[in-house]
């Protein structure tokens, strides 16, 4: 027979696992070294800082042995874009994805557990159906949180790029050179768009590209359009010279507008969402006016 203490020690079992996961969830991870320098450094290859240079943990170690011993197409779809993004290394995200399956599969049968516990059995097949489903389901949840953090950030992008924009305006305006009023304008800010901006610019000097190919090219493997804008206008004013002030304020202008309209469709959505619950109230509401009426004469009758 089932007693209280069984129970209690079973529901304190549940309770830490979802504690320790929530707090490892939740843990900052420690910057790789290696994975730093090689953004610092001039040659450093694309590809490479999505690789698996180094496993600083066991999500990075779990995704590198995933990625020598399991076969490419089991991944379906990888955001790579995303990742470069948020720059989320490759063999993390792997691993990710592997931990989350295999909670999935533990889940279904820890709960069959517990219920069986407190009497309420199921039979196998039912946990066993679950478990497969719920790792299917969890393996790609982190594609979904990938894709949903990268649109958040390639909106907090745009956001840091129309005042970027504006700043190099200023300084072009000044009569600062080209790469000047770029690199000038990337240390103004201190969120990570502008770091982003001043580390690409910094490795485009030191490695003899031109500024705006190296825009260019971090506009491409990110998929920023508005950055391969801003790419195009300051190759312009860089090769042929042409006064580039007024293309910049147009351009950020009609970044912020662009902005401003979305916001306001999304405003007007959510205002029409939430229309009905008040519709359904005033329902209600009246619902509950009528009722004693229509009681009281159904009860005569």
């Amino acid at each position: 027979m089932t007693t209280g203490l069984q129970l209690a020690l079973a529901a304190g079992a549940l309770v830490a696992f979802g504690v320790v996961l929530l707090v490892v969830r939740l843990m900052p991870a420690e910057p790789d070294l290696a994975e730093a320098l090689g953004r610092l450094t001039p040659t450093r290859g694309r590809a490479k800082t999505l690789g698996p240079t180094t496993a600083s943990g066991g999500k990075e170690r779990l995704g590198v042995w995933a990625m020598k011993a399991l076969p490419p197409g089991m991944w379906v779809r990888t955001p790579t874009r995303e990742l470069a993004l948020l720059r989320v290394p490759l063999a993390r995200f792997y691993g990710e994805k592997l931990t989350f399956a295999f909670l999935g599969l533990l889940i279904p049968p820890l709960l069959a557990w517990f219920f069986g516990l407190i009497g309420l059995g199921f039979p196998v097949a039912i946990p066993a159906l679950a478990s497969l489903g719920l790792a299917v389901v969890m393996f790609f949840l982190p594609n979904y949180n990938a894709v949903d953090d990268a649109r958040k950030a390639r909106l907090e992008f745009t956001r840091a790029l129309g005042a970027y924009i504006d700043l190099v305006a200023l300084e072009r305006h000044n009569g600062s050179g080209v790469r000047q009023a770029m690199e000038s304008a990337a240390e103004v800010g201190d969120s990570w768009v502008f770091t982003r901006l001043s580390e690409e610019l910094t490795r485009s000097r030191w490695s003899g590209l031109p500024p705006w190919d190296a825009l260019h090219t971090l506009a491409e493997e990110l998929g920023l359009p508005e950055l391969d804008d801003f790419a195009d206008i300051m190759r312009l004013s860089g090769e042929e010279g042409a006064s580039v002030y007024a293309n910049l304020r147009a351009r950020s202008a009609a970044m912020r507008t662009a902005m401003l309209n979305d916001e306001i469709a999304e405003a007007n959505a959510v205002g029409e969402r939430m229309t009905i619950p008040g519709s359904l109230l005033g329902v209600i509401f009246m619902a509950l006016l009528v009722a004693p009426s229509l009681l009281r004469m159904f009860g005569n009758t």
